[in-house]
């Protein structure tokens, strides 16, 4: 069991823009939410779609090429880990996000 790790590998459609963030020390950001597609037929045979939305963050170079390349409805693969994070909003409420942090990413569509 000592060689599981935290890893996650998706192909999905860019659901909008990604937004691009310049942090002060000049490191650069990129989010971006992923969708993909589960089918299935139901009890009655009939086609069905699930469709799940993935948060999605990658950092320096690869943000570079999320920022260059990476449009709405882009066809995308990434590998990354799964990680979680916890802020308090402007209401000074504790919200938790769970995001995937790229490391590798494939631009798949033309």
């Amino acid at each position: 069991m000592s060689t599981i790790k935290n890893r996650v590998q998706l192909i999905g459609n860019v659901g909008q823009e990604p937004t691009m963030t310049i942090l002060e020390d000049g490191k650069k950001l990129a989010r971006i939410s992923l969708a993909t597609n589960e089918h299935y037929n139901n009890a009655k045979g009939e086609k069905q779609t699930n469709t799940s939305w993935h948060n999605l963050v990658a950092w320096g170079k690869k943000a570079d090429i999320v920022e260059k390349y990476v449009t709405t409805g882009k066809e995308i693969a990434i590998e990354g880990k799964l990680t979680s994070r916890s802020y308090d909003d402007k209401e000074g409420v504790k919200r938790y996000v769970t995001e995937i942090t790229i490391s590798e990413i494939l631009l798949l569509s033309k």
